[in-house]
């Protein structure tokens, strides 16, 4: 079975549900809903035999590799492969589109657009991001990014909220930005590997492999960590952020916080750590800089928000800045603390945005924390589902969110003492507005407005269940991921020359040494 194109089918089983969804009548909404759905869940089982079939000691680099020519001439091929930060990644998608789809099944009819095209859209998203992991062909990879774009677009554009044009484009323009930027240095990689090797490749395996001039690494270094950037989003990068989340549907912003927003960080650690390593360690200093800026920055400003949406978009830079830092400590404890982390904030996300969705629809589509009050008193189940939520937010313990966040404030301290403390207040921080919205939302007197309130049926406890459950029980046995994740963080590692102690980076580390593999 290893020999199966697991990769090629599991993208292809979304894609072919997106055109069958759109060849339903336009008239039958509820045909369209059952078979995206269907479609999603077939991926999710395939997604999960694969995995069952993942060797996480085997030696090579990329398991379930295929390889097919594409554009020759310029050495392009359709190249896939995964190590186990992509197959979490892979699986955390797989996970969330179909409770998205389940969880956000009036979403279309509510914005007044076509339902058949809300839901194909979401599973040709599926694809792309699947794609987008998966490539191990720098263009290809390049490709994916781009075009994943597209149906994000049409998601908040012609779905979203009264301001979704202008939220739309922005989120456009930002990307669009950050992806000429990854095109100049995607450009400049190949004309240097052809210096190098004779033959100008797009190969990831054979890009890392070439000894590249620290000079011009600093330069291709910033194209790439510039998209990433925007992507992820890391401060200042992030002002599209709170837009696109707040006009967006419940649903859409799931995918685009919790997933979309990893391929920011999951590129940093595969093209930028791993292609460019003498500029990895250059710039660290600036990135954990901006990182620790982006934790107190995006805590204190959701402090402050009275729009749910937009006070979970803050938070979730909040939560990136604690995933960059674990990367660019340069330490195996700390990035594999940032990929739990990227996984434990893509459930948290998905309870958050998905229980106040129904918040929203129940109080006539307000997001505004003064709509809410007392609402556990006349629905427990849905105040249940939020907490839990919640609380995976401020990363408490028993959550997995807390053995990611745990983890890259070790990594961190490991490496500089100093910054891990003054990081951790940050934590404070998370916990005052997590608790304040649960506060001002279910606790309390009860808001008149709500006491017609109806608790959650059926379909929405289902939609609930698997990111409750993945993350109280990924959280008290972490197991499985970490068994996963850590061979491939300690090939990262080895691939930029790092040892723990990490790569000195020029913030006084608690231990002096110098790896082996330090840029001179």
């Amino acid at each position: 079975m290893n020999n199966f194109p697991w990769l090629t089918t599991i993208g292809l089983i979304p894609l072919i549900g997106s055109v069958v969804v759109m060849l339903v009548p336009k008239a039958n909404g509820a045909l369209a809903k059952m078979v995206a759905l269907f479609f999603s869940v077939v991926t999710l089982g395939a997604v999960v035999v694969m995995a069952l079939q993942f060797d996480a000691n085997s030696a090579e680099p990329f398991q379930f590799v295929e390889s097919y020519s594409w554009i020759p001439a310029f050495g392009i091929n359709f190249s896939l492969g995964i190590d186990g930060i992509a197959l979490v990644l892979i699986a955390l998608a797989a996970t969330l589109v179909p409770v998205v789809i389940l969880g956000g099944w009036n979403e279309a009819v509510e914005a007044q657009g076509s339902v058949k095209g809300y839901f194909a859209l979401i599973l040709a998203l599926e694809t792309l991001m699947i794609g987008v992991f998966a490539a191990t062909d720098v263009f290809l990879f390049y490709v994916f990014f781009e075009v994943m774009l597209i149906p994000v677009y049409f998601m908040i554009g012609r779905y979203g909220g009264p301001q979704r044009s202008y939220a739309a484009v922005k989120f456009l323009i930002y990307s669009l930005l950050g992806g000429l930027f990854m095109l100049a240095s995607l450009i400049g990689l190949y004309v240097v590997s052809a210096q190098i090797t004779g033959t100008g490749t797009f190969d990831f395996t054979t890009l890392v492999g070439l000894d590249i001039d620290p000079d011009v690494q600093k330069l291709l270094f910033l194209g790439f960590f510039f998209a990433f950037a925007i992507k992820a989003p890391l401060w200042p990068f992030h002002t599209w952020l709170p837009d696109a989340a707040g006009q967006s549907q419940p649903g859409t912003s799931v995918l685009l916080i919790g997933v979309l927003d990893k391929v920011g960080t999951f590129g940093m650690i595969r093209y930028c750590l791993e292609i460019f390593p003498a500029a990895s360690t250059f710039y660290a200093p600036v990135v954990i800089t901006l990182a620790v800026v982006g934790i107190f920055y995006g805590a204190f400003i959701a402090l402050k928000q009275t729009d749910m949406k937009r006070l979970f978009a803050y938070s979730s830079m909040s939560h990136f800045g604690f995933i960059v830092l674990g990367i660019f400590v340069f330490t195996s404890i700390g990035q594999t603390g940032s990929v739990i982390y990227m996984v434990a904030h893509g459930l948290s996300t998905a309870g958050l945005f998905i229980a106040a969705g129904y918040l929203i629809s129940r109080r006539g589509g307000s997001a505004q924390l003064s709509s809410f009050g007392g609402v556990n008193k006349v629905a427990p189940v849905l105040a249940g589902f939020f907490l839990i939520a919640a609380l995976s937010s401020l990363a408490l313990p028993g959550m997995v969110s807390f053995i990611g966040e745990f983890l890259v404030l070790l990594g961190t301290f490991q490496q500089y003492m100093w910054l891990g403390a003054l990081a951790t207040v940050g934590i404070v921080i998370t916990a005052a507005y997590v608790l304040r919205v649960y506060q001002k939302s279910m606790t309390g007197p009860l808001n008149p407005d709500c006491a017609g309130m109806k608790d959650l049926n059926g379909r929405e406890i289902t939609a609930l269940v698997p990111i409750a459950a993945l993350t109280i029980i990924l959280g008290v046995f972490p197991a499985p991921l970490l068994n996963v994740v850590n061979p491939a963080v300690d090939r990262v590692m080895t691939t930029i020359g790092a040892t723990d102690p990490a790569i000195e980076v020029g913030l006084a580390p608690i231990d002096s040494t110098v790896s082996e593999g330090s840029a001179e």
